[in-house]
Protein backbone atom coordinates (compact mmCIF):
# COMPACT_ATOMS: atom_id res chain seq x y z
CA UNK A 1 0.00 0.00 0.00
CA UNK A 2 2.84 2.37 0.53
CA UNK A 3 4.38 4.33 -2.32
CA UNK A 4 7.21 2.67 -3.74
CA UNK A 5 10.02 4.20 -4.44
CA UNK A 6 11.20 5.10 -8.18
CA UNK A 7 14.54 2.69 -9.14
CA UNK A 8 17.58 5.73 -8.75
CA UNK A 9 19.20 4.69 -11.85
CA UNK A 10 16.55 5.17 -14.52
CA UNK A 11 15.68 8.75 -13.00
CA UNK A 12 15.55 11.19 -15.28
CA UNK A 13 15.73 14.56 -12.48
CA UNK A 14 18.12 15.31 -10.28
CA UNK A 15 17.83 14.76 -6.59
CA UNK A 16 16.64 18.77 -6.01
CA UNK A 17 13.71 17.88 -8.89
CA UNK A 18 12.75 14.85 -6.69
CA UNK A 19 12.32 16.67 -3.45
CA UNK A 20 10.04 19.28 -5.19
CA UNK A 21 7.79 16.31 -6.81
CA UNK A 22 7.63 14.68 -3.82
CA UNK A 23 6.89 17.24 -1.63
CA UNK A 24 4.45 18.66 -4.35
CA UNK A 25 2.28 15.85 -4.32
CA UNK A 26 2.62 15.19 -0.70
CA UNK A 27 0.37 19.34 -0.69
CA UNK A 28 -1.96 17.65 -3.44
CA UNK A 29 -2.76 14.90 -0.75
CA UNK A 30 -3.97 17.70 1.77
CA UNK A 31 -6.78 19.88 2.25
CA UNK A 32 -6.74 23.11 0.95
CA UNK A 33 -7.87 26.25 2.38
CA UNK A 34 -10.97 26.82 0.79
CA UNK A 35 -11.71 23.75 2.08
CA UNK A 36 -11.26 24.14 5.82
CA UNK A 37 -13.40 27.10 5.28
CA UNK A 38 -16.39 25.64 3.71
CA UNK A 39 -16.20 22.71 5.90
CA UNK A 40 -15.92 24.97 9.06
CA UNK A 41 -18.67 26.70 7.71
CA UNK A 42 -20.83 24.11 6.73
CA UNK A 43 -19.99 21.31 9.69
CA UNK A 44 -22.21 22.61 12.23
CA UNK A 45 -25.24 22.62 10.12
CA UNK A 46 -27.02 19.64 9.82
CA UNK A 47 -30.60 17.87 9.03
CA UNK A 48 -31.04 18.46 13.32
CA UNK A 49 -30.89 22.12 12.10
CA UNK A 50 -33.36 22.18 8.94
CA UNK A 51 -35.83 19.43 10.69
CA UNK A 52 -34.85 18.61 14.01
CA UNK A 53 -35.08 22.32 15.32
CA UNK A 54 -39.01 21.61 14.82
CA UNK A 55 -39.53 19.22 17.52
CA UNK A 56 -37.39 21.53 20.22
CA UNK A 57 -39.51 24.42 19.95
CA UNK A 58 -42.93 22.74 19.80
CA UNK A 59 -41.26 21.40 23.38
CA UNK A 60 -40.52 24.31 24.71
CA UNK A 61 -41.57 27.37 22.97
CA UNK A 62 -39.73 30.54 21.87
CA UNK A 63 -37.55 30.03 24.87
CA UNK A 64 -35.86 27.17 22.55
CA UNK A 65 -33.57 30.24 21.47
CA UNK A 66 -32.18 29.87 25.28
CA UNK A 67 -31.74 26.27 25.09
CA UNK A 68 -29.77 26.64 22.00
CA UNK A 69 -27.83 29.55 23.61
CA UNK A 70 -27.05 27.01 26.63
CA UNK A 71 -25.91 24.13 24.20
CA UNK A 72 -23.82 26.35 21.92
CA UNK A 73 -21.89 28.25 24.99
CA UNK A 74 -20.84 24.50 26.10
CA UNK A 75 -19.73 23.59 22.76
CA UNK A 76 -17.82 27.04 22.30
CA UNK A 77 -15.99 26.22 25.45
CA UNK A 78 -15.40 22.74 24.38
CA UNK A 79 -13.96 23.91 21.06
CA UNK A 80 -11.69 26.67 22.57
CA UNK A 81 -9.93 23.98 24.75
CA UNK A 82 -9.59 21.52 21.79
CA UNK A 83 -8.13 24.88 19.74
CA UNK A 84 -5.37 25.51 22.40
CA UNK A 85 -3.87 21.76 22.06
CA UNK A 86 -4.43 21.38 18.36
CA UNK A 87 -2.68 24.52 17.70
CA UNK A 88 0.60 23.62 19.96
CA UNK A 89 0.12 20.13 18.66
CA UNK A 90 -2.00 19.68 15.46
CA UNK A 91 -2.39 15.21 15.40
CA UNK A 92 -4.68 12.96 13.30
CA UNK A 93 -6.84 11.61 15.83
CA UNK A 94 -7.21 15.18 17.68
CA UNK A 95 -8.89 14.85 21.09
CA UNK A 96 -8.41 11.12 21.05
CA UNK A 97 -4.49 11.73 20.98
CA UNK A 98 -4.40 14.44 23.26
CA UNK A 99 -6.46 12.38 25.93
CA UNK A 100 -3.96 9.72 25.76
CA UNK A 101 -0.77 11.76 26.32
CA UNK A 102 -3.15 13.96 28.72
CA UNK A 103 -4.73 11.43 30.85
CA UNK A 104 -3.80 8.16 29.48
CA UNK A 105 -3.94 5.04 27.42
CA UNK A 106 -7.22 4.42 28.66
CA UNK A 107 -8.64 7.42 27.88
CA UNK A 108 -7.30 7.60 24.30
CA UNK A 109 -8.88 3.84 24.14
CA UNK A 110 -12.14 5.08 25.65
CA UNK A 111 -12.56 8.29 23.99
CA UNK A 112 -11.37 7.27 20.55
CA UNK A 113 -13.60 3.82 20.39
CA UNK A 114 -16.61 5.83 21.17
CA UNK A 115 -16.29 8.31 18.93
CA UNK A 116 -15.63 6.38 15.99
CA UNK A 117 -19.07 3.92 17.23
CA UNK A 118 -20.77 7.13 17.07
CA UNK A 119 -20.13 7.93 13.54
CA UNK A 120 -20.57 4.28 12.38
CA UNK A 121 -24.19 4.86 13.62
CA UNK A 122 -24.62 8.19 12.06
CA UNK A 123 -23.38 7.31 8.70
CA UNK A 124 -25.90 4.59 8.77
CA UNK A 125 -28.56 7.03 9.90
CA UNK A 126 -28.10 9.45 7.09
CA UNK A 127 -27.54 7.14 4.30
CA UNK A 128 -31.48 6.11 5.15
CA UNK A 129 -32.21 9.93 5.85
CA UNK A 130 -30.96 10.19 2.09
CA UNK A 131 -32.45 7.00 1.06
CA UNK A 132 -35.97 7.84 2.09
CA UNK A 133 -35.95 11.69 0.47
CA UNK A 134 -34.66 9.64 -3.05
CA UNK A 135 -37.20 6.83 -2.74
CA UNK A 136 -39.69 9.55 -2.27
CA UNK A 137 -38.60 11.17 -5.41
CA UNK A 138 -38.17 7.88 -7.16
CA UNK A 139 -40.88 5.24 -5.40
CA UNK A 140 -40.77 2.71 -7.67
CA UNK A 141 -36.98 2.14 -6.40
CA UNK A 142 -36.41 0.75 -2.98
CA UNK A 143 -35.50 3.26 -0.65
CA UNK A 144 -32.67 0.49 0.52
CA UNK A 145 -30.43 0.68 -2.85
CA UNK A 146 -30.45 4.51 -2.57
CA UNK A 147 -28.88 4.17 0.77
CA UNK A 148 -26.64 1.23 -0.24
CA UNK A 149 -25.65 4.06 -3.32
CA UNK A 150 -24.80 7.03 -1.25
CA UNK A 151 -22.82 4.79 0.68
CA UNK A 152 -20.86 3.36 -2.22
CA UNK A 153 -20.22 7.13 -3.71
CA UNK A 154 -19.03 8.76 -0.34
CA UNK A 155 -16.80 5.41 0.60
CA UNK A 156 -15.23 5.97 -2.69
CA UNK A 157 -14.65 9.69 -2.84
CA UNK A 158 -13.43 9.13 0.60
CA UNK A 159 -10.87 6.61 -0.62
CA UNK A 160 -9.32 8.34 -3.14
CA UNK A 161 -7.79 11.17 -1.05
CA UNK A 162 -8.43 13.80 1.67
CA UNK A 163 -8.88 16.16 -0.82
CA UNK A 164 -11.29 14.35 -2.47
CA UNK A 165 -13.31 14.20 0.62
CA UNK A 166 -12.38 17.85 1.16
CA UNK A 167 -13.76 19.08 -2.54
CA UNK A 168 -17.01 16.40 -2.03
CA UNK A 169 -17.57 18.53 0.94
CA UNK A 170 -16.86 22.13 0.00
CA UNK A 171 -19.43 21.83 -2.53
CA UNK A 172 -22.22 20.16 -0.09
CA UNK A 173 -21.42 22.70 2.65
CA UNK A 174 -21.92 25.33 -0.34
CA UNK A 175 -25.33 24.64 -0.70
CA UNK A 176 -26.38 24.57 3.41
CA UNK A 177 -24.75 27.74 3.76
CA UNK A 178 -26.79 28.95 1.10
CA UNK A 179 -30.15 28.01 2.34
CA UNK A 180 -29.46 28.63 5.97
CA UNK A 181 -28.04 32.54 4.41
CA UNK A 182 -31.09 33.16 2.04
CA UNK A 183 -33.41 31.90 4.84
CA UNK A 184 -31.49 34.76 7.66
CA UNK A 185 -31.96 37.41 4.90
CA UNK A 186 -35.75 36.70 4.08
CA UNK A 187 -36.80 35.84 7.08
CA UNK A 188 -35.26 38.66 8.85
CA UNK A 189 -37.40 40.74 6.17
CA UNK A 190 -40.54 38.94 6.44
CA UNK A 191 -40.73 39.39 10.22
CA UNK A 192 -40.21 42.83 10.00
CA UNK A 193 -42.91 42.95 7.56
CA UNK A 194 -40.27 44.46 4.41
CA UNK A 195 -41.13 41.23 2.21
CA UNK A 196 -44.44 41.12 -0.12
CA UNK A 197 -47.17 39.46 1.63
CA UNK A 198 -45.88 39.79 5.31
CA UNK A 199 -46.54 41.43 8.35
CA UNK A 200 -44.67 42.36 11.61
CA UNK A 201 -44.57 39.52 13.68
CA UNK A 202 -41.59 39.86 16.25
CA UNK A 203 -44.88 40.15 18.58
CA UNK A 204 -45.03 35.82 17.69
CA UNK A 205 -41.82 35.56 20.38
CA UNK A 206 -44.42 36.48 23.72
CA UNK A 207 -48.13 36.44 22.92
CA UNK A 208 -48.64 33.10 22.39
CA UNK A 209 -48.65 31.80 26.13
CA UNK A 210 -45.35 33.70 26.57
CA UNK A 211 -41.90 33.67 25.78
CA UNK A 212 -41.53 30.17 28.41
CA UNK A 213 -45.34 28.44 27.90
CA UNK A 214 -43.95 25.26 29.58
CA UNK A 215 -42.18 26.69 32.01
CA UNK A 216 -38.33 26.91 32.60
CA UNK A 217 -37.75 22.92 32.86
CA UNK A 218 -38.39 22.46 29.05
CA UNK A 219 -35.67 24.80 28.21
CA UNK A 220 -33.09 22.99 30.46
CA UNK A 221 -33.98 19.65 29.27
CA UNK A 222 -33.77 21.12 25.79
CA UNK A 223 -30.26 21.17 26.43
CA UNK A 224 -29.88 17.96 26.25
CA UNK A 225 -31.27 17.76 23.40
CA UNK A 226 -30.20 20.52 20.98
CA UNK A 227 -26.59 19.39 22.50
CA UNK A 228 -26.19 16.59 19.62
CA UNK A 229 -27.13 18.93 17.16
CA UNK A 230 -23.75 20.99 17.22
CA UNK A 231 -21.57 17.69 17.43
CA UNK A 232 -19.80 17.64 14.12
CA UNK A 233 -18.18 20.68 14.54
CA UNK A 234 -14.75 19.75 16.04
CA UNK A 235 -14.22 17.98 12.59
CA UNK A 236 -12.99 20.79 11.54
CA UNK A 237 -9.84 20.77 13.85
CA UNK A 238 -9.40 17.27 13.00
CA UNK A 239 -9.37 18.06 8.85
CA UNK A 240 -6.69 21.16 9.82
CA UNK A 241 -4.27 18.77 10.54
CA UNK A 242 -4.32 17.35 7.42
CA UNK A 243 -4.49 20.70 5.58
CA UNK A 244 -1.82 22.85 4.25
CA UNK A 245 -1.60 25.08 6.66
CA UNK A 246 -2.80 23.45 10.05
CA UNK A 247 -1.82 25.75 12.39
CA UNK A 248 -3.98 28.27 10.37
CA UNK A 249 -6.76 26.30 9.58
CA UNK A 250 -7.62 25.14 13.58
CA UNK A 251 -7.43 28.93 14.57
CA UNK A 252 -9.58 30.10 11.77
CA UNK A 253 -12.14 27.09 13.14
CA UNK A 254 -11.63 27.39 16.27
CA UNK A 255 -12.20 31.64 16.66
CA UNK A 256 -15.56 31.12 14.36
CA UNK A 257 -17.81 28.65 16.09
CA UNK A 258 -19.31 31.48 18.37
CA UNK A 259 -20.50 33.53 15.50
CA UNK A 260 -21.48 30.38 13.64
CA UNK A 261 -23.80 29.26 16.00
CA UNK A 262 -25.12 32.55 16.92
CA UNK A 263 -25.56 32.91 13.02
CA UNK A 264 -26.95 29.46 12.08
CA UNK A 265 -28.35 27.76 14.60
CA UNK A 266 -29.88 30.67 17.11
CA UNK A 267 -30.65 32.93 14.14
CA UNK A 268 -32.60 30.31 12.33
CA UNK A 269 -34.72 29.32 15.22
CA UNK A 270 -35.55 32.88 17.02
CA UNK A 271 -36.18 33.25 12.98
CA UNK A 272 -38.70 30.17 13.25
CA UNK A 273 -40.42 31.49 16.61
CA UNK A 274 -40.79 34.79 15.35
CA UNK A 275 -42.85 34.15 11.81
CA UNK A 276 -44.51 31.57 12.78
CA UNK A 277 -46.13 30.86 16.22
CA UNK A 278 -44.46 28.03 18.51
CA UNK A 279 -47.72 26.29 18.62
CA UNK A 280 -48.60 26.23 15.08
CA UNK A 281 -45.49 24.52 13.94
CA UNK A 282 -46.45 21.57 12.37
CA UNK A 283 -44.75 17.74 13.06
CA UNK A 284 -41.52 17.79 11.61
CA UNK A 285 -42.29 14.35 10.01
CA UNK A 286 -45.31 15.96 8.40
CA UNK A 287 -43.62 19.37 7.39
CA UNK A 288 -40.11 20.71 8.58
CA UNK A 289 -40.43 24.41 10.25
CA UNK A 290 -37.63 25.07 7.13
CA UNK A 291 -40.01 24.49 4.72
CA UNK A 292 -43.08 25.94 5.92
CA UNK A 293 -41.49 28.99 6.30
CA UNK A 294 -39.89 28.97 2.71
CA UNK A 295 -43.06 28.48 1.73
CA UNK A 296 -44.53 31.35 3.00
CA UNK A 297 -41.64 33.55 1.38
CA UNK A 298 -43.25 32.37 -1.71
CA UNK A 299 -40.49 31.36 -3.31
CA UNK A 300 -41.20 28.89 -5.90
CA UNK A 301 -40.61 25.25 -5.72
CA UNK A 302 -40.13 25.73 -1.86
CA UNK A 303 -40.66 21.86 -0.68
CA UNK A 304 -38.91 20.75 -3.65
CA UNK A 305 -36.00 22.94 -2.51
CA UNK A 306 -36.34 22.20 1.04
CA UNK A 307 -35.74 18.57 0.31
CA UNK A 308 -32.67 19.14 -2.12
CA UNK A 309 -31.06 20.95 1.21
CA UNK A 310 -31.89 18.23 3.57
CA UNK A 311 -30.77 15.55 1.41
CA UNK A 312 -27.74 17.53 0.72
CA UNK A 313 -27.28 17.59 4.27
CA UNK A 314 -27.69 14.41 5.29
CA UNK A 315 -25.07 13.70 2.38
CA UNK A 316 -22.89 15.91 3.70
CA UNK A 317 -23.05 14.83 7.57
CA UNK A 318 -22.45 11.01 5.71
CA UNK A 319 -19.54 12.32 3.89
CA UNK A 320 -17.76 13.96 6.75
CA UNK A 321 -18.79 11.22 9.45
CA UNK A 322 -16.82 8.57 7.17
CA UNK A 323 -13.92 10.98 7.33
CA UNK A 324 -13.93 11.56 11.15
CA UNK A 325 -14.66 7.72 11.76
CA UNK A 326 -12.01 6.81 9.37
CA UNK A 327 -9.50 9.15 10.37
CA UNK A 328 -10.36 8.40 14.81
CA UNK A 329 -10.37 4.25 13.72
CA UNK A 330 -6.61 5.30 12.19
CA UNK A 331 -5.37 6.92 15.01
CA UNK A 332 -6.43 4.01 17.29
CA UNK A 333 -4.56 1.49 14.93
CA UNK A 334 -1.09 3.70 15.49
CA UNK A 335 -1.55 3.68 18.91
CA UNK A 336 -2.15 0.15 19.26
CA UNK A 337 -5.20 0.89 20.91
CA UNK A 338 -6.72 -0.74 17.67
CA UNK A 339 -6.38 -3.67 15.18
CA UNK A 340 -2.86 -2.38 13.60
CA UNK A 341 -4.30 -2.99 9.65
CA UNK A 342 -6.33 0.08 10.01
CA UNK A 343 -3.19 1.91 10.41
CA UNK A 344 -2.12 1.57 6.76
CA UNK A 345 -2.56 4.27 4.74
CA UNK A 346 -2.58 4.24 0.52
CA UNK A 347 -0.09 5.86 -1.91
CA UNK A 348 -2.50 9.21 -1.68
CA UNK A 349 -2.42 9.04 2.43
CA UNK A 350 -5.77 7.55 3.14
CA UNK A 351 -6.22 5.05 5.92
CA UNK A 352 -8.54 3.10 3.53
CA UNK A 353 -8.87 -0.31 5.59
CA UNK A 354 -10.15 2.21 8.06
CA UNK A 355 -12.37 3.81 6.02
CA UNK A 356 -13.70 0.41 4.67
CA UNK A 357 -14.35 -0.96 8.24
CA UNK A 358 -16.58 2.46 8.70
CA UNK A 359 -18.76 2.07 6.11
CA UNK A 360 -19.11 -1.87 6.79
CA UNK A 361 -21.43 -1.30 10.16
CA UNK A 362 -23.82 1.12 7.85
CA UNK A 363 -24.46 -1.35 5.27
CA UNK A 364 -25.30 -3.76 8.02
CA UNK A 365 -27.48 -0.99 9.96
CA UNK A 366 -29.00 0.12 6.83
CA UNK A 367 -29.71 -3.72 5.85
CA UNK A 368 -31.09 -4.34 9.02
CA UNK A 369 -33.60 -1.36 9.51
CA UNK A 370 -34.86 -2.38 6.00
CA UNK A 371 -34.45 -6.21 6.13
CA UNK A 372 -36.37 -5.95 9.86
CA UNK A 373 -37.79 -2.76 11.07
CA UNK A 374 -39.01 -3.35 14.16
CA UNK A 375 -36.23 -5.56 15.17
CA UNK A 376 -34.76 -2.77 17.48
CA UNK A 377 -31.11 -3.38 16.39
CA UNK A 378 -30.93 0.28 14.17
CA UNK A 379 -32.61 2.44 17.13
CA UNK A 380 -29.88 0.21 20.06
CA UNK A 381 -27.06 1.51 18.13
CA UNK A 382 -28.44 5.24 17.58
CA UNK A 383 -29.39 5.12 21.46
CA UNK A 384 -26.25 3.33 22.67
CA UNK A 385 -23.74 6.53 20.83
CA UNK A 386 -26.55 8.92 22.68
CA UNK A 387 -24.03 10.37 25.13
CA UNK A 388 -20.30 10.42 22.73
CA UNK A 389 -20.80 13.71 22.52
CA UNK A 390 -20.86 14.81 26.20
CA UNK A 391 -18.01 12.06 26.77
CA UNK A 392 -15.95 13.58 24.40
CA UNK A 393 -16.50 17.55 25.46
CA UNK A 394 -15.96 15.72 29.12
CA UNK A 395 -12.69 14.60 27.97
CA UNK A 396 -11.56 17.41 26.14
CA UNK A 397 -11.96 19.74 29.47
CA UNK A 398 -10.15 17.13 31.37
CA UNK A 399 -7.41 16.79 28.63
CA UNK A 400 -6.63 20.52 28.52
CA UNK A 401 -6.50 21.20 32.20
CA UNK A 402 -4.68 18.10 32.80
CA UNK A 403 -2.06 19.33 29.48
CA UNK A 404 -1.72 22.91 30.94
CA UNK A 405 -0.65 21.84 34.48
CA UNK A 406 1.99 19.86 32.85
CA UNK A 407 3.67 22.45 30.63
CA UNK A 408 6.51 24.65 31.88
CA UNK A 409 5.59 28.20 32.22
CA UNK A 410 7.98 28.92 29.15
CA UNK A 411 5.75 26.40 26.71
CA UNK A 412 2.50 28.18 28.63
CA UNK A 413 3.58 31.97 27.22
CA UNK A 414 4.35 30.16 23.87
CA UNK A 415 0.95 28.79 22.92
CA UNK A 416 -0.84 30.27 19.99
CA UNK A 417 -4.22 29.95 20.99
CA UNK A 418 -5.28 30.00 24.68
CA UNK A 419 -8.06 28.99 26.63
CA UNK A 420 -9.39 31.93 28.84
CA UNK A 421 -10.30 31.95 32.88
CA UNK A 422 -8.18 28.84 32.87
CA UNK A 423 -9.27 26.33 35.10
CA UNK A 424 -12.62 27.71 35.89
CA UNK A 425 -14.43 26.96 32.22
CA UNK A 426 -12.88 24.07 32.52
CA UNK A 427 -14.32 22.94 35.59
CA UNK A 428 -17.79 24.81 34.24
CA UNK A 429 -17.81 22.75 30.86
CA UNK A 430 -17.65 19.45 32.88
CA UNK A 431 -19.91 20.59 35.41
CA UNK A 432 -22.48 21.36 32.50
CA UNK A 433 -21.82 17.93 30.95
CA UNK A 434 -22.60 16.04 34.47
CA UNK A 435 -25.60 18.73 34.74
CA UNK A 436 -27.01 18.05 30.97
CA UNK A 437 -26.66 13.97 31.78
CA UNK A 438 -28.73 14.25 34.86
CA UNK A 439 -31.88 16.03 33.87
CA UNK A 440 -31.90 13.10 30.56
CA UNK A 441 -32.08 11.26 33.00
CA UNK A 442 -34.81 13.19 34.88
CA UNK A 443 -36.42 14.60 31.75
CA UNK A 444 -38.58 11.53 30.16
CA UNK A 445 -38.22 7.76 28.96
CA UNK A 446 -36.37 8.59 26.06
CA UNK A 447 -33.62 10.50 27.51
CA UNK A 448 -33.09 7.56 30.19
CA UNK A 449 -32.65 5.40 26.77
CA UNK A 450 -30.08 7.11 25.81
CA UNK A 451 -28.29 6.83 29.00
CA UNK A 452 -28.71 3.71 29.92
CA UNK A 453 -27.77 1.97 26.23
CA UNK A 454 -24.96 4.54 25.73
CA UNK A 455 -23.18 3.11 29.58
CA UNK A 456 -23.95 -0.44 28.24
CA UNK A 457 -21.59 0.50 25.13
CA UNK A 458 -18.69 1.64 27.85
CA UNK A 459 -19.09 -1.17 29.36
CA UNK A 460 -18.51 -3.43 26.63
CA UNK A 461 -15.14 -1.24 25.88
CA UNK A 462 -14.23 -1.65 29.86
CA UNK A 463 -14.33 -5.75 29.43
CA UNK A 464 -11.90 -5.54 26.13
CA UNK A 465 -9.73 -2.64 28.05
CA UNK A 466 -7.62 -5.07 30.19
CA UNK A 467 -6.54 -6.97 26.62
CA UNK A 468 -5.97 -3.58 24.87
CA UNK A 469 -3.36 -2.44 27.66
CA UNK A 470 -1.64 -6.04 27.90
CA UNK A 471 -1.34 -5.75 24.48
CA UNK A 472 -0.20 -2.37 24.82
CA UNK A 473 2.97 -3.65 27.64
CA UNK A 474 4.00 -6.14 25.08
CA UNK A 475 4.55 -3.92 22.38
CA UNK A 476 6.36 -1.44 25.13
CA UNK A 477 8.54 -4.27 25.75
CA UNK A 478 9.44 -5.38 22.80
CA UNK A 479 9.99 -1.72 21.70
CA UNK A 480 12.28 -1.19 24.76
CA UNK A 481 14.13 -4.71 23.78
CA UNK A 482 14.69 -3.27 19.57
CA UNK A 483 15.60 -0.48 20.89
CA UNK A 484 18.38 -2.05 23.54
CA UNK A 485 19.72 -3.84 20.73
CA UNK A 486 20.36 -1.05 18.64
CA UNK A 487 21.84 1.00 21.18
CA UNK A 488 24.37 -2.40 21.82
CA UNK A 489 24.80 -2.77 17.60
CA UNK A 490 26.05 1.25 17.52
CA UNK A 491 28.29 0.73 20.75
CA UNK A 492 29.97 -2.69 18.61
CA UNK A 493 30.00 -0.86 15.33
CA UNK A 494 31.63 2.54 16.97
CA UNK A 495 34.12 0.27 18.84
CA UNK A 496 34.83 -1.85 15.46
CA UNK A 497 35.32 1.47 14.04
CA UNK A 498 38.00 2.55 16.56
CA UNK A 499 39.62 -0.79 16.29
CA UNK A 500 40.33 -0.40 12.18
CA UNK A 501 41.20 3.23 12.86
CA UNK A 502 44.30 2.33 15.56
CA UNK A 503 45.57 -0.31 13.24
Amino acid sequence: MNERTPDAGHSPVSPETSVETSKARSEYKKLRSRHITMITLGGIIGASLFVGSGNVVRAVGPAAVVSYLIGGLLVFLAMRMLGEMAAARPAIGSFMEYARVGLGEWAGYFVGWLYWYFWVGVIAFEAVVGGSILGGWFPAVPQWLFSVVLLLFFTASNLVSARSFGEVEYWLASVKVCAILVFVAVGTLFALGLWPNSAFSIPNIWTHGGFTPNGWWPVISGVAIVIFSYFGTEIAVMAAAESENPAKGIRQAVSTVIWRILLFYVGGVLLIVTIVPWSELPDPEEEAPFARIFGLFGLPGAGLVMSAVVLTAACSVLNSGLYSAARMFSALGTQGLAPRIVAKQSRSGVPTFAVLASTLGGYVAVIVNFVAPDSGIFDFIMNSAGLVALFVYAFIAATQMRMRQKMTPKERAALKLKMWLHPWLGILTVGGVVGIVVVMLLADDDGRTQVWTSLISVAVLAVFWPLVRRSLQRRNAQALRDGADHSLSAVHAQGDRERGNQQ
